[in-house]
């Protein structure tokens, strides 16, 4: 692969209702780096979250990714793995590089950061993605998408 990639880069979310800000994501991600380590957050996390609507079952996410993955030939390239609180092996793992997380999350990212570095860790090399937006420029996200005012693709419905 490129001498410009890491070798592996982490990346987190709910994937809820996948849409075209989660497929963005995902691809910067295998665009940086050589393997990525996917967190999708279990139910009991996601449900701590609270957020303003249901959400799908964990097994349905994990299926939305690896589908999105392996039409994308991208899946013998990922770690996929059950992220039951905020941090996941982001905190303690040596061997990720890199972190790919939303504007809305970066502070997250800055987060690990301080914690990596107390443990003698070093620091992960945070990528910030913009937001997606819907074609009314507001960001797309999966309340919107479930609440059908916009479609995965950020179109606007109705």
């Amino acid at each position: 692969m490129s001498e410009q990639r890491l070798n592996t880069v982490t990346v987190a979310g709910t994937f809820d209702s996948m849409h075209k800000g989660h497929w963005l994501l995902l691809d910067e991600a295998f665009n940086v780096s050589d393997r990525v380590v996917i967190g999708i957050t279990t139910d009991r996390f996601a449900a701590a979250m609270k957020k303003p609507h249901d959400i799908d079952p964990y097994d349905v996410r994990l299926g939305d990714v690896k589908k999105y993955l392996q039409k994308k030939g991208l899946l013998r390239r990922a770690t996929i793995f059950p992220l039951d609180d905020p941090f996941g092996p982001s905190t303690d793992d040596g061997g990720i590089e890199g972190i790919l997380v939303s504007e809305e999350t970066e502070a997250r990212a800055e987060e690990i950061n301080q914690i990596r570095v107390k443990k003698g860790e070093k620091p992960l090399l945070i990528f910030v993605m913009k937001m997606v937006l819907a074609d009314d420029g507001k960001p797309i996200s999966s309340t919107r998408v479930r609440r059908q005012e916009v479609d995965r693709y950020g179109r606007l419905i109705g």
